[in-house]
């Protein structure tokens, strides 16, 4: 678990043509830049969060492995906290604000972007569970401030 100002690191891999047989053939580095919980009308939109806030993770992933990682967060964003399940947080709020964090990164090449995530109330943690990995609950996940 990675806090604002943390850097962690986490393999990315893949499965044989059977969906079987994970092997990690890279690895990523991820710092949280900062947290911040915002208005609708600080990331551009009419929308309400459909969970109860938002909140702006600003990330850099950067590939610290010998092999290109694509990295796909939509639909991959969980928060969930002591009360509440694991619940899907992605958006598409803040899309085109800044550099996008879903692409392959190539061996050594880095992106600092942002998520707007959709979360039932502040504190918690988000976790990014796009691993094909049957072993891993998630790749990274983010402790997000009170």
């Amino acid at each position: 678990m990675v806090a604002v100002g943390e850097t962690g690191t986490f393999g990315l891999g893949e499965t044989d043509e059977y969906g079987e047989n994970y092997k990690v053939t890279t690895k990523m580095q991820v710092t949280v830049v900062s947290a911040k919980y915002v208005t609708p009308a600080e990331v551009d939109t009419s929308n309400k969060p459909e969970q109860g806030q938002y909140v702006k993770l600003t990330l850099t992933l950067k590939n610290v492995g010998k092999a290109p990682a694509e990295i796909m967060t939509y639909g991959m964003m969980k928060w969930e906290d002591d009360q509440t399940a694991a619940q899907d947080a992605s958006t598409l709020e803040g899309v085109g604000d800044g550099p996008d964090l879903d692409t392959t990164y190539k061996p050594g090449q880095a992106v600092t972007g942002s998520l707007v995530l959709d979360v039932a109330r502040r504190g918690g943690q988000v976790s990014y569970v796009g691993v094909d990995d049957p072993d891993a609950d998630a790749a990274f996940v983010v402790k997000l401030p009170k």
